[in-house]
């Protein structure tokens, strides 16, 4: 019953591998947008500001597949093999390590959506509104950020003066 539970970590793998996937696909997709809008913008007469928001839109999905990479790298770095050779800021030794890592990549999500919004304003209210919401998020991540580092677990040092 031991070694099913120690192989089970495995399974974790197959969503690292399929997150890394979907990744390299979001890339690939980002990347042809920003190109079809290059070429959009010497083709036709489109104005300006129609380029930056589908450039931004473009940023936005390689964004996306920057999150899908962190969560791929760090589940299979702290499940499969720790021993897999990544940046030093890309290395994940913790839960909490991968969630950190994913809430700034979230955002810069949240950041550049809103510039797209900023930069193409339907309604004045709604761009208010948005930026309302997307302040709230940020917010409301960043004090779940800081409670946990605060009711975190203590260091080696605290630990061995109880």
């Amino acid at each position: 019953m031991r070694r099913l539970v120690e192989l089970s970590r495995f399974v974790v793998a197959l969503p690292a591998i399929g997150s890394i996937i979907g990744a390299i696909v979001l890339m690939i997709i980002g990347i042809l947008e920003i190109g079809r809008a290059v070429v959009t913008l010497f083709d036709t007469s489109l104005p300006l500001k129609e380029t930056v928001v589908t450039i931004l839109t473009a940023v936005d999905t390689l964004l996306l597949a920057t999150v899908l990479l962190v969560i791929g790298y760090g589940l299979y770095e702290l499940f499969v093999d720790s021993s897999v050779r990544l940046p030093a800021w890309l290395e994940i030794r913790s839960l909490d390590d991968l969630k950190a890592k994913l809430i700034g990549v979230v955002v810069a999500v949240i950041a550049v959506v809103f510039l797209g919004y900023l930069v193409d304003p339907k309604d004045a209210n709604d761009v208010m509104l948005i930026g309302l919401g997307a302040g709230a998020v940020v917010v409301g991540l960043a004090a779940f950020t800081f409670a946990a580092k605060k009711d975190g677990p203590k260091s080696q040092r605290d630990v061995t003066n109880i």
